[in-house]
Order: C-alpha cells, then structure tokens, then sequence
C-alpha cells in the first residue's frame, strides 16, 4: 500500500492538495462506495460529516446530496452542507463542488471541489487519488476561513477509510 500527500506545485501551491493510495479492490467497486453518500459517513477523516442527509446513490453530473456535518468552530456547530456532482465518469472519477443554503434558503457555493480520480492497475487494485482544490474560493470567504481548513493527513486518513471498506466488499 503505497500513500502520498502533495500541494500542488509552483504559484498555485496553497490552491489545492492531493494524496494518493493504492488500495486493493476493483476500480468499478471503489467508484461504487464513492458514489453513495451513507458510506462519506465513514471515509471522512475528520469526523465532521455526521450523515448523509440524501442517501440516494450519485448518479448524474448536477445531482445535488447533501450532509450533515459537526464542527466546534462552525457558529451552529451542526450544519449542513449541499454538494453538486461535478464529474461522474464511472469507474475513473467522482467529483463535487460543496456549498450550503444561506438564511433565505438559497444554495451558495464556496468554490472548493473533493475529487476522486481512479486508475485500475489490475482486477483488484486500484491507485486512488484524492484532490481537495479552493483555487476558486472567492476573498469574502477567504477572509473567515483559512484554507485548507484541516491538515494534509486527513487526506491520506480519508483514503485509508475507503482502503478498509473496499476492501470487506
């Protein structure tokens, strides 16, 4: 099992980081896992996420899920967020952009993206790579957040996640 965490490299190094796992399941199961919000439950190396509040599979490019997250430093504490499928290209990649509703109701976006893109390197193993990219965060939000708003190891945490669920299946 090999694991990695990158910044990206050059001017845009504080814009997005990346960590890679080969894990030990087909590419067709790892991209089933991804694609069903309940198990985010689960992968998330932080413990914010709490449940999936949508618990349909994700199937199609604008499908919007969203979670219930937790966090000490969040004013509410419990909130929710919504993410907006961006890239569903099955097995290989499964992308989201993550945002909320404001007080009126309406869905915002942040600017930042989780990624996944696989690559099958045999019948049951697969290199997985994790992206998390803020590049298009505006200022507004730059100006309370700091990003990226955990440490690098919770990427590899998140793959190690993902590693011990694939591979049970």
């Amino acid at each position: 099992m090999t694991k990695s965490v990158h910044t990206a490299a050059g001017e845009e190094a504080s814009e997005n980081v990346h960590a890679e796992l080969t894990v030990d399941a087909a590419a067709a199961t790892v991209f089933a896992v991804l694609a069903d919000p309940t198990a985010h439950v689960a992968i998330d190396g932080t413990g914010w996420v709490k449940e999936a509040a949508d618990r349909l599979p994700l199937t199609a490019v604008g499908q919007l899920f969203a979670m219930d997250m937790y966090h000490p430093n969040h004013p509410d504490g419990n909130y929710q967020v919504v993410n907006k499928v961006q890239v569903l290209e099955p097995p290989r990649a499964i992308g989201w952009l993550t945002g909320s509703r404001n007080d009126s109701g309406d869905l915002e976006f942040g600017g930042w993206t989780w990624r996944y893109d696989l690559v099958p390197l045999g019948p049951s193993e697969t290199a997985v790579t994790l992206t998390y990219d803020w590049s298009a965060v505006p200022e507004r939000i730059r100006e309370y957040i700091q990003f990226p708003p955990f440490g690098p190891e919770h990427l590899i945490d998140s793959l190690d996640h993902l590693a011990g669920l694939v591979s049970g299946r």
